[in-house]
């Protein structure tokens, strides 16, 4: 596992202020006085993380390592949500999302850089809500992994754009950054570095058709392998979205061979499944580092 070896994870004591910060004073301070948080899940990855009671709070405290939120652009603000129709204008990434994230880095100092993967899903115009995006993000540039001129510059987090594909244009001309852009496998082998995509995202029913009951057929282990391995030789890191959730053997199954795929964030809307899956099982995430 020496590619996650390589990767820095999320300081113990932002999970352990999640954990804390909504729970009444007494039990706050008894978390506070505690020597560990929650060790750092480096596979971790929460989707839709904004539909938790406690956005960005419960996947921090379950010791997740990157989050993801759906945004929409309306009337100029980023307004977070998974379709239209649960629009709530005070739901913004900036309340829901950066902001929390400023406060924990400020007031532990965060020393372990690169440490939270802030995976913002563009669900349209794409463009605009990029541009968007970008001036929201220079205010917040003392946390942010930014890249300049190709070369990247680590912070406590890293914003990194998916969902619609338009935004790719206005990035690829900024020659300074604070987002990175979510490949798909079709970007593996290209001229992009891994400088300007990082991530390489796909859906798991497009290229496999095993959902984790009996064998993993080995022509699909080994398409996975490959197209893992191509990844980590250019620096780029893998998931998979639309793994079955449900708890149970196949759910286990499949985890399990994503891990021995050496696959960097496991896709699940199941917190306390997947970290008590992570505890048991990788060996990597018992350390935090």
């Amino acid at each position: 596992m020496a590619h996650l070896t390589r990767r820095r994870v999320f300081t113990t004591a932002l999970a352990t202020a999640a954990a804390g910060a909504l729970i009444p004073t007494q039990e706050a301070e008894a978390a506070a006085a505690r020597p560990r948080g929650p060790r750092p899940l480096a596979r971790a990855h929460a989707h839709n993380d904004y539909l938790h009671p406690r956005p960005l709070r419960d996947a921090l405290a379950h010791g997740f390592t990157s989050v993801e939120a759906d945004v929409f652009l309306v009337d100029g603000e980023l307004l977070v949500a998974h379709e239209p129709e649960s629009l709530d204008p005070a739901r913004t990434l900036v309340s829901l999302y950066l902001d929390p994230l400023l406060d924990l880095v400020r007031s532990h100092h965060a020393g372990h850089r690169g440490a939270l993967q802030l995976l913002i899903d563009i669900k349209a115009d794409g463009a605009a809500a990029y541009l968007a995006l970008d001036r929201v993000l220079r205010r917040y540039r003392p946390m942010l992994t930014r890249s300049v001129h190709g070369r990247v510059r680590t912070g406590a987090v890293t914003p990194v754009i998916s969902g619609d594909r338009a935004a790719r244009v206005p990035m690829e001309a900024q020659t300074t950054r604070y987002a990175f852009y979510d490949g798909r496998p079709d970007d593996l082998g290209t001229a992009a570095p891994a400088s300007f995509i990082p991530l390489i995202s796909g859906n798991w029913s497009t290229s496999f058709s095993w959902r984790g009951a009996g064998s993993f057929p080995g022509a699909e282990r080994d398409r996975l392998r490959t197209l893992v391995s191509g990844a980590h030789a250019r620096g780029q890191r893998v998931r998979f979205w639309g793994t079955p959730d449900t708890a149970g053997p196949e759910r286990d199954a499949l985890w399990t061979e994503l891990v021995a795929a050496d696959v960097d964030h496991l896709n699940t809307d199941d917190l306390a499944g997947l970290e008590t899956f992570l505890r048991r099982r990788e060996p990597s995430s018992r350390g935090g580092g």
